[in-house]
């Protein structure tokens, strides 16, 4: 039995010895090299770490791969390359895997539980916007959205909204988040109703003094939504006062997951629309969601003649 055991771990021994030699690290004078390249050509900051994975053997001859790991001390991000054998070459390599849809992977990662809505309950096309009420560039997204995207796709498409307040620049967006939240609760159209409210009018927010008053004017846009749509108004206040963020907080956590990074971000069925696009393009990707989806784009608005020859200058 003693002898048993003692192959065991010379055994062991051997098969640590193989693993530590199939994954050597970059020698230190390739790392550097590499380290100054991918700093130059990616405009990285001296803040940001470069961490350096072992190298593994990879599909392409005379090459092995390589993970780099940018680290700012609060969020990571990996990036696969590969390392000529010689260590002269370094390659950013994406692969895909076609037999995956990727953006009907984003959608299930998008947890609209719950959210209050807008157009077809039974649509096969979900536009997803993560919104920041004190954002303006959201203000201009929304009144793309709303109403005019509303009629023409309302019987095609449904429309959801996600927390992704930027609290480091918008200092009463959370607040505004959860209480259109504690609105949502009680009534979906009480929700939009102040979603419409707050994007038309932020300035009457931000004019207010100090961020207590401007708390207090959010609050009050909300409770009178509530008046408006004869919510419970005890409920509402009680709500309003306790302030939970924590569906906020995931919200946010969720939106990071997927790589939003600013607002307004909308994902349609998964694809990506990045900031307040002109509204021809989110028509662009509403129409090509629906005909992947087998269906067919409605009628759009004839867009308005010049009122001259081409070339003419126009009147502003």
């Amino acid at each position: 039995m003693g002898f048993f055991r003692r192959a065991v771990a010379v055994l062991a021994l051997i098969c640590l010895g193989c693993s530590a030699q199939s994954a050597p690290a970059v020698p230190p004078d390739v790392a550097r090299h590499v380290e100054r390249q991918v700093r130059n050509y990616y405009s990285i900051p001296s803040d940001v770490k470069l961490l350096f994975s072992s190298l593994r053997p990879s599909d392409f001859p005379n090459y092995d791969g390589l993970t780099i790991t940018l680290d700012n001390g609060e969020k990571k991000k990996e990036y696969e390359f590969l390392l000529s054998k010689d260590g002269k070459t370094l390659i950013r390599i994406n692969r895909f895997d076609l037999t995956k849809d990727p953006f009907a992977d984003v959608m299930k990662k998008i947890n609209v539980a719950g959210r209050p809505t807008r157009g077809n309950k039974a649509a096969k096309v979900v536009a997803v916007n993560f919104d920041d009420f004190e954002c303006p560039f959201c203000s201009r997204m929304h009144r793309n959205l709303f109403p005019e995207l509303l009629r023409e796709y309302g019987d095609r498409v449904l429309f959801i909204y996600k927390d992704f307040p930027l609290a480091e620049i918008h200092p009463w967006a959370t607040r505004a988040a959860v209480d259109a939240n504690c609105l949502a609760v009680q009534n979906a159209d009480a929700y939009w109703g102040f979603a419409d409210y707050i994007h038309a009018n932020q300035s009457l927010v931000n004019s207010s003094k100090g961020r207590e008053n401007q708390f207090a004017s959010v609050d009050g846009i909300a409770l009178q939504q509530g008046q408006q749509h004869n919510l419970d108004a005890a409920k509402l206040q009680a709500c309003i006062k306790e302030q939970n963020d924590d569906s906020v907080k995931a919200s946010l956590r969720e939106g990071e997951s997927l790589g939003v990074e600013a607002t307004p971000t909308m994902y349609i069925n998964g694809e990506k629309v990045d900031g307040a696009v002109p509204i021809a393009d989110i028509r662009a990707v509403l129409d090509r969601a629906l005909l992947e989806a087998g269906l067919q784009p409605p009628p759009h608005p004839v867009a308005p003649a010049s009122g001259g020859p081409p070339g003419s200058p126009s009147v502003q």
